[in-house]
């Protein structure tokens, strides 16, 4: 059930992050008002790393700042090592 609750929770904050990524890209192309890049990566941070790297390149957005070339990657290592270390915990716990 843990895993699944992991799970669920990491592919919703990632399909948000893709999709805002598509959304700012196009708000841009129409010059309109955008998502504040500290809300990307808040969103990254707190998980959706992958969804932001994924709209990265699917709508070759962001692609010129280095904050995102070199920070989304950095927490998408990060969120890795946090799955991990759910799974780890989620198995710990459920040896006992």
């Amino acid at each position: 059930m843990a895993y699944t609750i992991v799970l669920l929770y990491f592919v919703l904050i990632n399909s948000l992050t893709f999709l805002l990524m598509g959304f700012d890209k196009q708000r841009a192309k129409r010059k309109k008002r955008r998502v504040p890049e500290q809300r990307l990566f808040l969103f990254s941070a707190i998980g959706g790393a992958a969804g932001t790297w994924l709209g990265m390149k699917k709508w070759r957005h962001k692609t010129q700042h280095r904050s995102f070339t070199v920070g989304i990657p950095l927490l998408l290592a990060l969120n890795l090592a946090l799955i991990i270390g759910f799974i780890w915990l989620i198995g710990m716990h459920d040896k006992s």
